[in-house]
């Protein structure tokens, strides 16, 4: 594909050279104005001589950055029909032709003045093809063709130092670019326009220089900003260049590798599955997982053979980061997953071990906060992989992550915890909607279900903060489904967080306890008697007076009680019905399903009263 394009860049310089020929054989025919003739041809010359130096450097240089050669050489073209044209008036003509055709020194100066720019253009295009023309590489001067537009000749300048130029000034122009990028969206456009993802990316893989991939991840990352732009470093095959600096990389440039990851799957659900396909989880979850467990005293305990450690070892040498984690909470939950994650193979793609190799001193050194910054990308980047995606979701069941998401959300704090916690929110909310992951991932024995349960209802239970409990409650109102009637410790601080002064946490636990109560629930009947029995009804009237949000919630949960725990003393019958013949009246137009439930759950409570209720009724509208 590459010859035909440079078979086409070359016909378009090759017509600005003929034409300057033509110009110059018109000067020479001149018969009237032509010291200013001569003028036209000198500048001519100069622009004919500059062209064919540029014919020259595009024909030897590696890697050539068209851009700004197509609009210049096309502005070129232009400039030099305009003189070609009033030349020509000054051959020898019929006194009737000169009549007709008036030529002034005004013409002949504003050609001058165009000509002037197209070498002020070319000038500046050559300064760009040759490093020494510049002290620090970078040409920032103007040519008159961007003279309007300041942004556009920088760009230039930048793209082509990162696509033609040394090493050093590629590194720097990456920066200039990254930060033309995080300016505004304006720029962006440009950047991406001009054609500036082909020569990051190029950068990204140049893996002898980390500051050359921090700097290309960083301008990519700042591009990366919206859908349309993700979209064009897909199509760019950006996808496996940034999976690779994952795998091979030291740890600040995988650190803002995994930002890149997190930022483009945030914005592109086609860049979720390319990344997916790409196999980046694995190397994902190595990452996050590192050293992690290694520190944990139970793999460490006699129960463990010494081909398990030294397999351990050996897996988790092949990943290219580590560190310890930061943790002030001392848990007595149950830890049987990590018995269960010193079996899980955490090895990927041959070239990975490549890369451990030669890091590992560095990583072994970098300090406590890059090593926590590099397991916050890496865990931002599987949250924004997960959400919404079945298939990511599984994907990350599958390399064991459960396991390694739970244990952090118990041992660390701040971004780490939070960003673990609402990639487990996604994955649950995955397997709500997937019976077959759902089965797969939160299966009854599973130690991975257990270590994530364990520590979400702690967080529900201890946490002080809606930010951790709003999302840990929506977890486990995800796996309504998976849990037995014997679980009843799971329901009992849903309960109490009903009674919350936080009308979010209220109304978040009573939607995750209508999920264990409504009617697609197989064990609803069980479930609404332990719900009633933790005394949930005098919290939930007290949410039936909150927001509009809180009453909505509150009240199907209540409808899905008075259904299915009509048999327990505990429910307060009379007082439920009170509150739903109130809300039967309140209930409008807009929720004709809600309207329908509260007159079943009405009918119901009735034939409750009327001594009915050792029985199973129908509602019958």
């Amino acid at each position: 594909m590459a010859a035909p394009e440079e078979k086409q860049i070359e016909d378009q310089m090759s017509y600005p050279i003929l034409l300057a020929e033509r110009v110059r054989s018109a000067v020479d025919d001149a018969e009237s104005f032509k010291s200013e003739c001569s003028e036209v041809g000198k500048q001519v010359d100069r622009l004919s001589q500059m062209l064919r130096t540029v014919v020259r450097f595009s024909t030897t240089a590696p890697f050539l950055y068209e851009r700004p050669i197509r609009r210049i050489i096309a502005d070129v073209c232009k400039n030099l029909e305009r003189a070609l044209t009033l030349v020509r008036k000054c051959k020898r003509q019929s006194v009737l032709r000169r009549v007709v055709t008036i030529t002034s020194a005004t013409d002949f100066r504003k050609l001058s003045n165009i000509l002037d720019s197209s070498l002020g253009d070319m000038k500046w295009l050559l300064s760009i093809f040759d490093p020494d023309s510049a002290s620090n590489g970078i040409v920032l001067s103007l040519p008159p063709i961007a003279s309007n537009d300041p942004i556009l000749a920088w760009v230039w300048s930048f793209i082509a130092t990162i696509q033609m130029g040394q090493l050093p000034d590629r590194v720097e122009a990456a920066v200039e670019l990254a930060s033309l990028a995080q300016d505004n969206d304006r720029n962006k456009k440009i950047i991406v326009e001009e054609g500036g993802l082909f020569p990051l990316l190029k950068l990204l893989k140049e893996e002898s220089s980390p500051e050359a991939q921090i700097a290309a991840t960083t301008a990519l990352y700042n591009l990366a900003s919206d859908q349309e732009r993700v979209r064009a470093i897909v199509n760019e095959d950006g996808v496996p260049i940034i999976v690779q600096v994952l795998r091979d990389s030291p740890m600040r440039v995988q650190t803002r590798g995994a930002s890149l990851v997190a930022r483009m799957a945030q914005h592109d659900s086609v860049a979720q599955d390319e990344f997916a396909r790409a196999n980046v989880i694995r190397p994902l979850v190595t990452l996050l997982s590192f050293e992690s467990f290694l520190e944990d005293p139970k793999l460490q305990a006699g129960k463990q053979s010494i081909h398990t450690v030294v397999k351990i070892n050996k897996e988790m040498e092949k990943s290219s980061l580590g560190g310890k984690p930061v943790s002030n909470y001392d848990s007595n939950q149950r830890r049987t997953y990590t018995n269960s994650f010193s079996s899980s193979s955490y090895t990927y793609s041959e070239g990975s071990s490549r890369g451990g190799h030669n890091h590992r001193k560095d990583r072994e050194n970098e300090q406590p906060l890059v090593k926590l910054q590099m397991k916050i990308s890496c865990a931002e980047a599987l949250w924004m992989l997960a959400r919404g995606s079945i298939s990511n979701s599984r994907r990350i069941t599958e390399t064991k992550g459960l396991l390694c998401l739970a244990k952090l959300v118990e041992k660390e704090q701040g971004e780490l915890q939070y960003n673990c916690l609402m990639t487990i929110m996604e994955i649950t909310d995955a397997a709500e909607s997937n019976a077959d992951l759902r089965r797969a991932a939160f299966k009854t024995n599973s130690p991975a279900a257990k270590a994530v349960v364990d520590q979400l209802i702690r967080l529900v239970k201890e946490a002080n903060s809606p930010t951790l409990q709003i999302p840990a409650i929506k977890a486990i109102g995800s796996l309504a489904r998976t849990f037995p009637a014997r679980e009843t410790w799971v329901i009992e601080p849903l309960v109490t967080q009903l009674g919350s002064n936080d009308i979010d946490v209220a109304t978040e636990a009573a939607i995750a306890l209508g999920k264990f109560a409504c009617t697609e629930n197989f064990l609803r009947i069980e479930h609404s008697k332990t719900i009633v029995e933790f005394n949930a009804i005098p919290p939930l009237m007290r949410l039936l007076r909150g927001n509009e949000n809180s009453q909505l919630h509150g009240l199907l949960l209540l409808c899905y009680l008075a259904l299915h725990a009509d048999n327990t003393d505990a429910l307060e019958p009379t007082r439920v019905l009170t509150a739903l013949e109130g809300a039967d009246r309140a209930v409008n137009s807009q929720h004709p399903e809600l309207r329908e439930l509260v007159q079943k759950a009405i009918y119901h409570l009735n034939l409750y009263h009327s001594g009915g209720h050792s029985q199973r009724f129908t509602y019958v509208p």
